[in-house]
């Protein structure tokens, strides 16, 4: 099983919801092709809710900096809501923790876009 992707609006933001394996291949292409779209249509604010991403592998962690990367670049911003425990721990382990916005709640994450 591979990642899917569907995106929504709330308010100005922009919510992706992840489900599925984010690895090397389809998965981690997927994901920087969708938020490459996003910011050729000018959305500045994504959320990616990863509630249902099953699997995440060092290519996948790659994508989510090279997405935080570009968002941040073209005056953005790209926040993480809904962790797996799994997903969590990758990312306290590579310390990457420190890098993303995390939320447990998509309210509170919609919220905290600045503007």
């Amino acid at each position: 099983m591979s990642v899917r992707l569907s995106t929504r609006q709330v308010g100005d933001v922009v919510v992706v919801d992840v489900s599925g394996r984010i690895t090397l291949g389809e998965g981690s292409s997927s994901l920087r092709e969708a938020i490459r779209d996003l910011l050729a249509k000018g959305n500045r604010k994504i959320l990616l809710n990863l509630a249902d991403v099953s699997y995440i592998d060092s290519s996948g962690i790659g994508e989510l900096v090279s997405g935080y990367t570009s968002v941040t670049n073209a005056g953005g911003q790209l926040k993480l809501v809904n962790l797996t425990k799994r997903v969590n721990d990758l990312l306290q382990i590579t310390k990457l923790y420190t890098i993303f916005d995390i939320y447990d709640n998509e309210i509170t994450a919609v919220r905290s876009f600045s503007g």
